[in-house]
């Protein structure tokens, strides 16, 4: 055989051996008309994708693809095209309950449904410009009687896992959920999920190397959520950068599920607009340690809480071989720096706060370089408010949420049981004239503060309440 006809049949081969690594669903069956449950035929392409080594399932042609539960399978990716969208079916019937795990928080197995299940995959991949359709919306998915309401993808037990460039919208409750997975990389990615209750952006419990970046969320709850539902499974190596964050909620969300370790967290170069709860909301509060953690280079506007956090006993959310409540460890090390906060419309309850418990203290907290605007408004019946609620079992109805202290005598900064607090060059301004201090400081042991500012004024040590 001659160099050229080896050449050809070489180039043959590579293009047959291309080819052959796409299955396109349509050649399966698929009908993209928005009616047509096309669950078997999709299924078939990713069983036949996984049989012979792996590739991709095309999903393409435009129009949509309604399907009920499927399952990934190692060596896939899932490919949704330009135009093309990949729909939920609104058929609850659609969405069995065997064989997908189920949602980790106590009392709610109305989310255990999802649309997108695998389990103990390798190498599992979601791209394309196109679109992954929950069908959430209330109407089909009402939050009443023993109605499921399927997240969109739940992946359990995986490694090396990719979503890039897709739209993520809709779902009837949390758009993902990562239980106990590695090595995870989100990038240029959409998620859209005002559609019903609980609408979560992407929830890490107990998973490991994790990369999120370039991305933008608008969510019905917490548009990222770190967590830990077994104390064996750490959540660790994090890193979040160049995202955009809206939600009715929290933007990052960092505990409440705590029972295993959180540690090694970076957030960089991130904007937080119109939230309603806060912007980086971190509570430990059933058994893990949570430390190691920097957040730098962030915007915010009309965010009543840039930062919340608590550490505080909580009853346990999952269900515990141990009964409801696991020793508290610690919670330290974290620094937040860069940070510019726009609230001048917003609540006057608008503020840093940070607070444990007695017995509990959070230790060498770090808070430097913030510009922090406010609406004030506040009053001298506000300023006198001094003995603001303590988070215990008592005055919690459930989670650790803002509402439990009623309000705070403070305008900029309000810090609780805490050992070791930083806090350089802040500058808190008041849109209109407000009767509180600026800074309260309550138990709070060793605490420095350097180049503090309210309303253009250095303020001196008499300008900040120190409650012993």
């Amino acid at each position: 055989m001659n160099k050229l006809k080896l050449t050809l049949l070489l180039t043959l081969l590579t293009i047959v051996s291309v080819v052959a690594k796409e299955y396109n669903i349509a050649t399966y069956g698929a009908i993209n008309d928005g009616k047509t449950v096309n669950t078997i035929a999709v299924q078939k392409a990713i069983d036949d994708c996984n049989k012979n080594g792996g590739g991709t399932v095309m999903i393409d042609g435009g129009g949509i693809y309604v399907i009920g539960t499927i399952f990934m399978k190692s060596n896939v990716t899932l490919h949704v095209d330009n135009g093309t969208v990949l729909q939920g079916s609104a058929n609850q019937n659609d969405y069995p309950l065997e064989g997908v795990h189920k949602n980790m928080y106590k009392g709610e197995i109305s989310k255990n449904a999802c649309l997108i299940y695998a389990e103990n995959a390798t190498s599992i991949a979601f791209e394309g410009h196109g679109t992954i359709d929950g069908n959430g919306h209330y109407k089909n998915f009402p939050r009443k009687a023993k109605i499921m309401r399927p997240m969109l993808i739940r992946l359990k037990d995986c490694s090396n896992i990719s979503l890039r460039d897709i739209h993520l919208i809709n779902p009837a409750a949390w758009t993902s959920a990562f239980l106990y997975c590695n090595n995870i990389t989100v990038d240029g990615i959409t998620i859209i999920s005002r559609a019903n209750f609980n609408g979560d952006g992407l929830d890490f419990d107990g998973c490991q190397n994790v990369r999120v970046s370039n991305s933008n969320f608008d969510n019905s709850d917490d548009c990222i959520c770190l967590q830990t539902s077994l104390p064996e499974k750490p959540c660790r190596n994090v890193t979040i950068t160049n995202c955009n964050f809206t939600t009715k909620w929290g933007g990052i969300r960092i505990g409440l599920l705590s029972r295993g370790d959180i540690e090694y967290v970076t957030v960089s170069n991130c904007t937080f607009r119109d939230i309603q709860d806060s912007g980086l909301k971190i509570q430990q509060n059933e058994g893990g340690n949570m430390s190691h953690m920097t957040f730098s280079n962030l915007v915010m506007e009309n965010v009543p809480r840039p930062i919340f956090m608590t550490f505080c006993q909580q009853i346990a959310s999952v269900e515990t071989p141990n009964g409801e409540y696991e020793p508290l460890k610690r919670m330290h090390n974290m620094k937040f720096d860069n940070i510019i906060v726009d609230n001048s419309k917003g609540d006057k309850h608008s503020a840093f706060f940070l607070t444990g418990i007695p017995g509990h203290e959070i230790e060498d907290i770090s808070i430097s370089n913030v510009d922090f605007i406010v609406s004030g408004g506040g009053t001298i019946e506000d300023a006198g408010k001094l003995d603001v609620k303590e988070y215990t079992l008592d005055n919690m109805k459930r989670w650790p949420e803002f509402y439990v202290v009623e309000g705070l005598p403070a305008y900029g900064i309000y810090a609780r049981h805490l050992n070791g607090l930083n806090l350089q060059n802040i500058s808190i301004k008041t849109n209109t004239e407000d009767k509180r201090v600026p800074v309260i400081l309550n138990h709070v042991k060793n605490h420095y503060g350097r180049n503090l500012k309210a309303n253009g004024k250095v303020l001196k040590k008499s300008d900040i309440l120190i409650q012993n």
